[in-house]
């Protein structure tokens, strides 16, 4: 099993608060997220955004990975996640994701491509763990 960590601290009350995250490897150091980063658009990061590049970054290896099964590599992968959060049941919940993908796949038909995609939607460990909320895809091959 490979275990990865990131932490978070957090410091006052939700819309005067400040709070700062930070991953294991050191790529976040004490990076800024609080209320107004969240939903003022101020600068800092905030937990919808870590998901969604999570969520493409894993998104984006799979279908590398997926890719292979087909002696396909690609040039290029660029993937967009574009996470929606939105008053659900009382409460805050992340009920749609959608990942915006263009790649440049040499030699791939485009049925193949298609293929590859929505099997790395489906399958990349991130999109198993957020299997509660809508993950739609839009996939173009380019080149």
């Amino acid at each position: 099993m490979i275990t990865k960590t990131a932490t978070a601290h957090w410091t006052g009350g939700l819309k005067d608060g400040k709070g700062q995250i930070s991953t294991q490897s050191g790529a976040l150091k004490d990076q800024p997220y609080g209320f107004n980063t969240r939903y003022e658009d101020k600068p800092g990061t905030n937990p919808e955004e870590l998901i969604g590049a999570a969520h493409a970054g894993c998104f984006s290896m799979a279908l590398s990975m997926i890719l292979g099964t087909y002696d396909a590599e690609a040039d290029d992968i660029d993937t967009k996640a574009t996470v929606g959060l939105e008053d659900a049941d009382g409460g805050f919940a992340i009920t749609k994701i959608h990942l915006d993908l263009t790649a440049k796949v040499p030699g791939i038909s485009e049925n193949d491509f298609l293929e590859a995609a929505n099997t790395a939607k489906e399958n990349c460990p991130v999109s198993k763990v957020l299997v509660a909320a809508e993950i739609t895809l839009d996939a173009k091959l380019v080149g």
